[in-house]
Order: structure tokens, then sequence, then C-alpha cells
């Protein structure tokens, strides 16, 4: 099954770059969706960006177009989001989450939990 790895969280000052990664530890081909949310203390868990391994336009949330980029590294085994231009409104711890399937599988999207079976443990970027 999957097993995901986040890293790359950290403190960053306003108008920073932080890059984070997820690593899917476990069997290679079992995930072909992958998504990146967030979840700030007091508020919902969000969907900030999404991917089809296989290729396809990426989703990303309104409040994140133009300022992240997901993208992978199929050789290693990892989905990548790079987030420019931080503000503190970007603080948040971020999960990672994966499927076999993809969202318009189940007839869902690509910003609905449910759309994902693996979840990582999370890292948390703070922007200052």
């Amino acid at each position: 099954h999957v097993q995901l790895v986040e890293s790359g969280g950290g403190s960053v000052q306003a108008g920073g770059s932080l890059t984070l990664s997820c690593l899917n530890s476990g069997v290679r081909d079992a995930w072909n969706s992958v998504g990146w949310f967030r979840q700030a203390p007091g508020k919902e868990r969000e969907a900030v960006a999404g991917m089809s391994l296989g290729g396809g336009s990426p989703y990303y949330n309104d409040s994140v177009k133009d300022r992240f980029t997901i993208s992978q590294d199929s050789a290693k085994n990892t989905v990548y989001l790079k987030m420019d231009r931080l503000n503190p409104e970007d603080s948040a711890m971020y999960y990672c989450a994966a499927a076999f399937l993809l969202p318009t599988y189940y007839g869902r999207s690509w910003n609905m939990e449910s759309s994902y079976i693996y979840w990582g443990q999370g890292t948390q970027v703070t922007v200052s």
C-alpha cells in the first residue's frame, strides 16, 4: 500500500518560498492521484492542489494559483509543492494525500478529502 511522508516545512518570512515533498515509501505504482491539503488552527482542512501522476492539468485552490506549483519526480516516487510569495495566511499544517484512482472515477473532485485514501502525518509551515 501507499505510505506518505511529508517534509520541507519550516518557518519563513512573508514573501519567501518553501518546497514541500511527499514521498511514497510504499508500493510505487499504488498511487495515481495526489493532493495537498492544509489546516490552520481553528479552521477546516482545505485543499491546496492536486494532480494526476499520469498527466493532465493540475488543480489549484484559487487562493494559491500563480503562487504554488505541484509537480512530481517519478524516479524518486515523490510529489512536490513549491510555494512562492508566501504570506501569513498560508501558515498551516500541510498534508499530502493520495489514492490509486482519480477523483473523477468516484464522481468527486480534487478538492474533496473523500477523493483520497492515504494521508501523511503533515508538515508545519509558518509564515511571519
